[in-house]
């Protein structure tokens, strides 16, 4: 599995609209020298593709199929049967993850069934004489109750004995590894005075070293990492193999999202790559000389996910192929040979005032919908907007729109409404009210 681990993946998502078919992504996805692609499905078509390449595959099954797969042996034969029988060997694949974080969905069934519905997947690729697939599901770091420091890491008490018991189980048993979403971005920007960027970033000279182990970090990744290393050997799982499933750094993002620009991404992604390909591997503080599979999130920005500026802004390749920023995927090149990146402006937090305003051609019909739903939900959000009152002028959707979307979204705010309204709107820091002239 050394070379599997070598070999540096990416995440294909597709949730976007102006995105090159499967026959083109493919093509990008070698060009950049990606040694291993992750599906967030089993789509036949690039199911198909793949098989006329060298690049290692990683399917998924949906979320919402966990239960119907859990509860009956013949679905799982038969997902197994449509999904992986009709390509491999082929097409090498090598992982199926079942569902992914599924601890953001709010059913219950689903983590309970979320083991056996592996299980039933593993007999099935056993019963067709498949022993190379290792079968697994994605975790954020929501899964831990505590991760600071590493050694003081246990998972949430509310999954540790139904969830992550048995699941630690299966994969001891199956030699399998333990999937983690990673997302150092996240962990230093909620909190950037408890952490450098530099740390965040693999950067610079700053260390921390754990007071009960010990152990000296130079990063957030091995940190991380090690928090999880330690949750499941509190557990009694010391030994379990770790696999980064998703990890990188947005190249943009909403106005008040600090640090999200083209230099960190691409400071953070070659710097993981550089570590991730080293031989020997270097691994972990907690785990020296171990090699961990990883995959980089991801291929294209996706212009349809819901959510802040940066859910839509982590990918490396513009819809045509060309590079958002100049990466290795081998970990050959040396880190000066790349072009000079734009120096970040944002890396403090934005200080200003920020509207939310429709997007330049916002089609007009969409608008009126976004309009009547922001005026419906509250008495006070377009009050100002009635006939006679300051902001009725000009009459027009955009203005009135305009005005709508952004005192619904600073209204509600606080309640995580993002400025983004199905793509009909965007942050700006020009007051809207400015360029109209009553």
């Amino acid at each position: 599995m050394l070379e599997l681990a070598s070999k540096i993946g990416i995440n294909y998502g597709r949730q976007g609209n102006n995105l090159p078919s499967p026959y083109q992504s493919i093509n990008f996805i070698k060009l950049i020298k990606a040694g291993h692609v992750k599906l967030y499905d089993a789509d036949p078509e690039s199911l198909t593709l793949l098989s006329q390449t060298n690049l290692y595959v990683t399917i998924a099954v949906p979320t919402h199929q966990i239960t119907s797969l859990s509860a009956n042996q013949t679905t799982a034969e038969d997902w197994v049967k449509t999904n992986i029988l009709p390509y491999y060997p082929q097409t090498q694949i090598r992982f199926v993850l079942v569902g992914n974080e599924i601890l953001s969905v709010k059913d219950r069934n689903i983590t309970g069934n979320v083991v056996p519905a592996m299980r039933k997947i593993v007999n099935s690729l056993r019963a067709h004489g498949i022993h190379n697939i290792k079968v697994g599901t994605p975790l954020a770091m929501d899964s831990l109750r505590s991760t600071f420091p590493p050694s003081n890491s246990t998972f949430r008490g509310d999954i540790a004995l139904p969830l992550m018991l048995p699941l630690l189980k299966f994969l001891n048993g199956t030699n399998s590894y333990f999937f983690i979403n990673l997302q150092p971005y996240f962990r230093w920007s909620r909190n950037p005075n408890h952490t450098t960027l530099d740390f965040a970033l693999f950067q610079g000279n700053s260390t921390y070293t754990d007071p009960h182990t010990g152990l000296v970090y130079h990063n957030l990744v091995d940190q991380m990492l090690d928090s999880v290393i330690f949750a499941m050997t509190k557990l009694g799982y010391p030994y379990i193999r770790i696999a980064i499933s998703e990890t990188g750094w947005p190249n943009s993002g909403d106005i008040d999202e600090i640090g999200a620009n083209v230099f960190n991404a691409a400071t953070y992604n070659r710097n993981l790559i550089k570590k991730m390909t080293a031989t020997p591997p270097i691994g972990t503080p907690a785990r020296p000389g171990s090699p961990i599979p990883t995959f980089v999130f991801s291929l294209f920005n996706e212009n349809k996910k819901p959510g802040s500026g940066t859910q839509r802004h982590w990918g490396i390749l513009h819809p045509d192929g060309t590079p958002i920023y100049d990466i290795d995927f081998t970990g050959q090149k040396p880190l000066t040979g790349f072009n000079p990146l734009p120096k970040p402006t944002n890396n403090v937090p934005y200080k200003g005032q920020v509207w939310c305003v429709p997007v330049e051609g916002a089609n007009e019909t969409e608008l009126e919908e976004a309009l009547r739903m922001a005026c419906a939900r509250s008495n006070t959000t377009c009050a100002a907007l009635v006939p006679g009152r300051e902001c009725y002028e000009p009459v027009s959707v955009y203005w009135h729109a305009s005005y709508a979307l952004n005192s619904y979204w600073a209204q509600f705010r606080s309640q995580n409404v993002q400025c983004y309204f199905n793509g009909l709107a965007h942050e700006t820091t020009t007051n809207p009210g400015e360029s109209f002239i009553y």
